[in-house]
């Protein structure tokens, strides 16, 4: 009787095992999907931003940010032919080079913007740098799961490719661009009484 009860141990300790085992491996698929979408999202966020800034570059006549706006719009259609992960391909580099020319546009015009003019550029330019927190966010988990020495000896990430930082500046623009004057108001503004003592 009391090797029964090893028996029944053994059984439970191999069940409990197989059932991490099985939950750690579906983590895995999760998080590399959760990165895929992310980069899916970024991208997109990327070609209407590039697209916005072009509209705007047409508008003020703005030769060098129509120029930096169509590289970027170009390099985001070359990447491997729609494939949703950033980073992935030769053209990686040359992808983050033109997003950060683009910014670097989009901030050298910010103080002869209009805002009303601009509002698309601006709008675009915060879920850019939205999208580009929660893709950084998903390949960090993706990146520490699969450095777990039980995902390495499994190889629980070997049907997945390598998820990549997508390294550009911080896509938000300057206070002159997105926020109008400030109008003070009657609180604020200084009092013409004079002070009586």
């Amino acid at each position: 009787m009391p090797g029964m009860w090893w028996w029944v141990g053994a059984a439970v300790v191999v069940s409990l095992l197989a059932a991490y085992l099985i939950w750690t491996d579906r983590r895995v698929e999760r998080l590399h999907a959760r990165a895929t979408s992310a980069a899916a999202a970024l991208d997109a966020h990327l070609l209407r931003r590039a697209a916005a800034a072009a509209v705007l570059a047409e508008q003020m006549d703005a030769v060098e940010l129509y120029a930096a706006a169509r590289i970027a719009l170009d390099a985001g259609s070359r990447l491997d032919g729609g494939d949703p992960r950033l980073g992935a391909g030769a053209d990686s580099g040359e992808r983050e080079a033109a997003e950060n020319d683009l910014t670097r546009q989009l901030r050298r015009l910010a103080p002869s913007a209009d805002l009303a003019t601009a509002e698309p550029v601006v709008a675009a330019s915060r879920r850019v740098a939205l999208a580009r927190q929660v893709y950084t966010d998903s390949v960090r988990d993706a990146l520490i799961n699969r450095d777990r020495p039980l995902v390495r000896v499994f190889g629980m990430a070997r049907g997945h490719d390598r998820p990549r930082y997508f390294d550009i500046d911080e896509p938000t623009l300057t206070p002159s661009l997105t926020e109008p004057p400030r109008q003070l108001t009657p609180r604020e503004a200084p009092s013409s009484s004079p002070v009586k003592g």
